[in-house]
């Protein structure tokens, strides 16, 4: 048995008792929807009846994707389990080794080495590609089937790596690519939003390989087309595909659909149904995604008319619709509706599973209900369905984003014992009140217990991780936690990147978060959600004055062919205008107009503004006339785009004074508030 430190937990069983309540068996169990989990006190008395079942796949924020079949009861005794006020303390249990065994056995296999060899050289030479084409030529490893899926997949958010070895694989004698390769490269290209080379790619399998374009490649390029929220194009999908010999059916359609209702476009979806129904006949699914959308977006009438409709097709509501629409009373917060709709499941003859009951007790957590919560865990096991990985990770999220860790960890004891194994996701919600809380060595030690008793660590455990040491200034720390992510063979995201750059920023380490930042766009990550991350670097190193710095993170990122809009070159210009350096902000702006993109009016307004106290006519007029021109291209008067360029700019201004304004009252409101509550 592993100890977790046995001083820390004897302190807290003696302090913290856990309470779990359970009914009398011997007594009748009924579920009464709106008095009993807010009315029946908790007793520390009662007898603990817990039972254990295997991890239950699926999350209570997505019902449609949870397991439906009921678990079996099995028969657990108070015996099996030694009482909390006999304990001495808490232990983290630990795992059979079989656990770490498979895990090692997973880890090493006849591509791990090939894997982190490629790998080290995409890194290497990524932006040099007759140099990388040369190493990897050099590198003697052979590509085989099921290698170039291992590296796309080690290549994680940095896409341009990826795609840039599948072309050198391709070229390979004797290899050519397989139907997973081709999906796992269209995902990669669908993620960087790359729609273009992801056609470009399907005409070429269609020319080269055409019995491996399958539906499932369209289905992959439907839902990357519906996160991106570009709703015709995804459908416009469902046509192209007889072109390439693949007739959509019932089970496509209902992908799309699923992918547009998941993606907040649910209205849309709805009137594809419409319009489709006699293309394609309406199954159990259309009608379970429609009603999961509706659910999601609180519109519960629309969901009911989805319910009715479903009957009058000849489809009974089985157990995933009723999560779904229990899922939409608990987050609309009708919490009374969801436990008579539990009764009328009962009624039914569709017995409530772990979902039900984890749904509602995921939105009595959100509220700090706890104690409810803790009553519907219970009632859920006297009723004969068994807690789950799912459950016991809800309510140690609840417990501890509420911050009672203590509480948290006797969950996750108890969970243990009932040999249930926790996972990332249930670890997470700790790790984040550790770092609520500030406490770098307990998260420190948390993780360390993780891989000891076989978790493996993924991005999220260590992004908090890496969040925490920079707010802290552990900046050493930060660098060990990033190394041992690439010495675990996984990929830093976006995220990752993200978090580290902003937190070495925050603690002034400029060529730090310049090296960072320049691996970043290397990879591939650079795009317009992460222009603020831009922004914030480029300020940051100008206040510096580090020119020439920022000059060079701004090559990387034009010699990378990162595509930049208006809003990138405009980050840049305002950059170096806002911190005195006028005629370079200038000179910019002319390569931006080369490259066929207008500046916003405000910009040319600012540069008009600065180049006039310069006294810097020729640059000035320069300027106007590309501009005019483009205006004139653009069917706009030059004297219409000037005149709102002077307003907007006045607009600005006047709206960051008002901001400083209300920041100046709020902060001398909540000093008087302060002397107040001390008086």
């Amino acid at each position: 048995m592993q100890q977790l430190s046995l001083k820390r937990w004897a302190t807290l069983c003696n302090k913290y008792p856990l309470f779990l309540l359970f009914p009398d068996p011997n007594t009748s169990f009924n579920l009464t929807p709106r008095e009993l989990y807010s009315s029946a006190p908790l007793t520390q008395s009662s007898k603990t009846n817990l039972s254990s079942t295997d991890s239950q796949k699926g999350s209570p924020q997505n019902p449609i994707k949870f397991n439906t079949t009921q678990r079996p009861t099995y028969r657990s005794t108070i015996n099996e389990i030694p009482s909390m006020s006999l304990r001495k303390g808490f232990k983290l249990i630990r795992l059979e080794n079989k656990l770490e065994t498979c895990t090692n056995e997973q880890s090493y296999d006849e591509f791990s080495a090939d894997v982190e060899k490629v790998y080290r050289i995409l890194r290497k030479f990524h932006s040099r590609v007759p140099k990388l084409e040369l190493a990897l030529q050099s590198s003697s490893v052979v590509v085989r089937s099921g290698l170039t899926e291992r590296v796309l997949n080690r290549c994680g958010d940095a896409g341009n790596l990826g795609y840039r070895f599948f072309i050198w694989a391709s070229r390979q004698p004797g290899y050519r690519h397989s139907h997973d390769v081709y999906r796992a490269m269209i995902k990669i290209l669908g993620k960087m939003r790359q729609f273009g080379t992801v056609w470009a790619l399907i005409e070429e399998m269609r020319k080269e390989n055409p019995q491996l374009i399958t539906p499932e490649v369209f289905i992959i390029l439907m839902r990357r087309f519906a996160s991106a929220r570009m709703v015709k194009k995804a459908i416009e999908v469902l046509d192209e595909m007889p072109k390439y010999g693949c007739e959509p059916d019932e089970y496509v359609f209902g992908c799309l659909l699923d992918a547009l209702c998941k993606n907040g476009n649910v209205k849309e979806a709805a009137l594809l149904f419409e319009d489709m129904r006699v293309r394609f006949t309406p199954t159990i699914k259309h009608f379970t995604s429609l009603l999961y959308g509706w659910c999601k977006e609180g519109k519960l009438m629309e969901a009911k008319f989805v319910l009715v409709q479903m009957r009058e097709a000849g489809f009974e509501p089985d157990i995933v619709v009723y999560n779904n629409l229990l899922n939409g009373y608990a987050a609309a917060g009708k919490m009374a509706d969801a436990f008579d709709l539990l009764q009328v499941m009962r009624q039914k003859g569709c017995c409530p599973n772990a979902t039900s009951f984890t749904t509602l007790i995921q939105s009595l957590c959100g509220r700090e209900k706890m104690e409810e919560a803790m009553r519907v865990f219970m009632d859920m096991q006297v009723s004969g369905c068994e807690a789950d990985v799912v459950t016991y990770t809800t309510l140690i999220s609840g417990f501890c984003k509420w911050g009672k860790i203590e509480k948290g960890y006797e969950l996750l004891d108890i969970m243990i014992q009932r040999g249930l194994s926790p996972n990332q996701t249930t670890y997470l919600p700790i790790l984040l009140a550790h770092e609520k809380k500030e406490e770098l060595e307990e998260s420190i030690e948390l993780i360390s217990e993780m891989q000891k008793i076989g978790v493996v660590l993924d991005l999220n455990i260590y992004n908090t991780v890496i969040r925490l040491a920079c707010k802290l200034g552990e900046v050493k720390e930060v660098v060990r936690v990033w190394n041992e992510i690439e010495a675990n063979g996984l990929s830093p995201g976006l995220d990752t990147f993200v978090i580290m750059i902003h937190g070495l920023l925050e603690q002034g380490c400029l060529v730090e978060s310049c090296e960072y930042f320049k691996e970043m766009v290397g990879r591939g990550l650079l795009s317009a959600p992460q222009y603020g991350t831009l922004k914030e670097l480029l300020n940051a190193l100008l206040r510096a004055d580090k020119l020439e710095m920022c000059k060079d993170v701004w090559s990387c990122i034009v010699t990378k062919g990162c595509e930049l809009n208006v809003s990138a070159w405009t980050i840049w210009i305002h950059a170096l205008f806002s911190n005195g350096h006028v005629k370079e902000a200038c000179s910019y702006c002319l390569d931006m107009m080369d490259n066929e993109l207008m500046p916003q009016p405000d910009t040319f307004a600012k540069l008009m503004r600065g180049l006039r106290k310069l006294y810097n006519r020729q640059i000035a007029a320069e300027i106007t006339e590309k501009v005019r021109k483009m205006a004139e291209e653009r069917n706009m008067t030059f004297k219409m785009y000037k005149r709102r360029g002077e307003r907007d700019m006045i607009e600005k201004v006047k709206a960051k004074k008002d901001g400083r304004k209300r920041r100046a009252r709020k902060r001398q409101w909540g000093s008087s508030k302060s002397r107040a509550n001390l008086l």
